[in-house]
């Protein structure tokens, strides 16, 4: 095995381009293209490396390898494939779904994007803006961007829309410290959607994990770069969602795009051979292996150099199997000990549908976690069914998952995957037939509740009571222990009309609505953002000293829990900040003044 004294990918050097892919292949060439004209190059291997240098730098570039293949034995070396370069950086096109990428012997130059010789980033970043405890605000791009007046319209769906005044004032009217932008690297739609003529919308499929979407991001490195110090400079800090769990090849009937095509081991597999599905898409990460978890680190090295703060990880779990959950695997170690890694914030979704795949509370001690326990006991207390015993524990920061004393808990109570806020106080099932499967798809046990009809009401009772449970929850999520996330539009009352698993709608169904937002409920949210960020405690840790109380002003007691309530005293200076969280009344806080729900 190579030392590998360089990186992978295509590197800028004196007088041209060097080229180099790790690949279990016979033979390698590297192809250029200029239009639809390819010149092949061969390749020099060193152990597991292949490497080129040609002159100048201005390439369109992608990989043939050469071997056997035999899928019954993960030999998949097809040199009629044209592959993407896993450390590619920028593409020329996005990916396109189609059976020709799964079909043997068909050449599929024409329809796989070429990469872009990019040079790298090699400044070290600014320490990151956002701090825990303080407001996340998650959002795809597109469904962001695309229906906002004020955006030009050519300007709208990418990333360099998020530099655009109207939206910065939004996001500062908010109190936002961080936005989390839904993957934005480049991925393919599953197999399924181009026959309903659906587009994934989401992103979670990608084939490379740090070539940038040419659709989102059109102006590649140079506009994320640009973005991202735009929003540093209006005191905002990004975090993007990676994937890491599988990439777009899928299963056994998949395309061979990248990764399947030169270095196959890169999947995990039981001993049988059989490819392992903990991340449901039918192809999982193998990061036990070292040259996997050196593309995750190069993947993250290269955003920060981008200047992001940090990165949530979708279906964490993975990154540390091998096969099963270590809390103390290596890439946890590896992460800690890079001097630009350790300085980033790291979020896990801590659940993937692995073996032993839900994970909640199990990562590192300087790792914040999506928390789901918070989002269901949050609803189930306002929706009538839960204890306040539960609220309470959820509120004071889920010590029973968390023992560290600052709450690395990300508090939610609604997020891309799911129903909206506004939907699971106004749907009691899922409405999901626009995505084509028969309404099978998306979780079909949502805490949620319709108050009494389902979907839009004229009735004006019920109409108050779905505006007074949005507000109460709302209320919570910023009066608790912890890192709140909001969702962007559920500030303003976002419905997709009962579809809760909005992936494959690339339409108005996830297109956020502008111009009919709700702004008293939009000023109500900034209201609670600025109450939190005005009060001098530590949201991570502020409950040392604090009482807990019932509803009337007395000492809890064991049958209080199960009671409509609870009171909390927290000592602010000299005073109380005194906050209620009742059932049939809302949520109130006082502290000089009163802020109700």
């Amino acid at each position: 095995m190579t030392n590998q004294p360089y990186p992978l990918g295509a590197t800028p050097v004196p007088g041209g381009t060097r080229f180099a892919v790790r690949s279990t292949a016979e033979q390698v060439e590297l192809c250029l293209f200029d239009g639809a004209d390819e010149r092949r190059i061969a390749m020099t291997r060193d152990g597991d490396v292949w490497t080129a240098t040609v002159p100048g730098t201005n390439h369109l570039y992608g990989y043939r390898a050469h071997g056997e293949y035999d899928p019954t034995h993960n030999r998949w070396f097809d040199p009629a494939k044209l592959l993407v370069d896993p450390h590619a950086l920028e593409l020329d096109r996005p990916f396109v779904q189609s059976p020709r990428l799964a079909a043997y012997g068909e050449d599929t130059a024409d329809i796989v994007p070429r990469a872009r010789v990019v040079a790298p980033l090699i400044d070290s970043p600014a320490p990151p803006l956002f701090r825990p405890g303080e407001l996340i605000y998650e959002f795809n791009v597109r469904g962001f961007t695309m229906r906002h007046p004020a955006i030009p319209p050519d300007q709208r769906g990418t990333v360099a829309a998020l530099a655009h005044p109207a939206l910065l004032d939004h996001l500062r009217k908010l109190g936002v410290a961080a936005v989390e932008l839904m993957p934005i690297t480049a991925a393919i739609d599953e197999r399924h959607l181009p026959p309903l003529g659906l587009r994934n919308a989401w992103g979670y499929n990608p084939v490379v994990p740090m070539a940038l979407c040419p659709e989102r991001v059109p102006g590649g490195v140079a506009e994320l770069v640009a973005t991202v110090a735009a929003l540093r400079e209006a005191g905002i800090g990004v975090i993007l969602d990676l994937v890491f769990n599988h990439f777009g090849e899928s299963d056994v009937q998949g395309g061979t795009l990248s990764f399947r095509g030169l270095d196959p081991d890169v999947y995990a597999r039981t001993p049988d051979g059989t490819l392992v599905n903990d991340a449901g898409t039918g192809n999982t990460l193998d990061a036990s292996r070292a040259s996997v978890r050196a593309m995750v680190l190069d993947t993250l090295r290269h955003f920060a150099r981008a200047g992001v703060d940090g990165f949530r990880f979708d279906l964490a779990p993975v990154l540390a199997r091998g096969p099963g959950f270590d809390p103390h695997a290596p890439i946890f170690a590896e992460i800690a000990a890079d001097p630009i890694l350790s300085t980033r914030i790291m979020i896990a979704e801590p659940w993937d549908i692995g073996p032993g795949g839900y994970q909640l509370g199990n990562f590192p001690d300087h790792w914040l976690e999506w928390n789901d326990r918070y989002r269901d006991q949050v609803r189930r207390f306002w929706r009538g069914d839960g204890r306040a015993g539960d609220l309470a524990t959820r509120v004071a920061g889920s010590a029973d998952v968390f023992a560290s004393p600052a709450s690395r808990s990300v508090n939610f109570v609604a997020a891309h995957d799911g129903f909206t806020l506004a939907d699971l106080t106004a749907y009691a099932e899922r409405h999901n037939r626009a995505n084509g499967e028969d309404n099978r798809d998306g979780h079909g046990d949502e805490v949620s509740w319709n108050h009494g009809a389902e979907g839009p009401t004229d009735d004006p009772a019920i109409r108050t009571a779905r505006q007074a449970s949005i507000r109460a929850m709302l209320a919570t999520l910023f009066l608790s222990r912890g890192t709140p996330m909001l969702t962007a539009g559920d500030e303003f009352g976002r419905s997709q009309n009962g579809n809760n698993n909005g992936y494959a709608q690339d339409n108005e169904t996830t297109w956020l609505d502008w111009e009919n937002r709700d702004r008293a409920l939009e000023d109500f949210v900034a209201a609670l953002s600025a109450f939190r960020r005005d009060t001098p405690i530590d949201w991570t840790a502020w409950l040392t000293d604090a009482e807990w109380r019932t509803l009337s002003g007395d000492v809890m007691g064991p049958g209080d829990w199960d009671g409509d309530g609870f009171a909390l005293y927290v000592p602010v200076g000299t005073e109380s900040l005194i906050l209620r969280f009742d059932r049939r009344h809302g949520v109130s806080a006082l502290r000089g003044a009163v802020l109700q729900s």
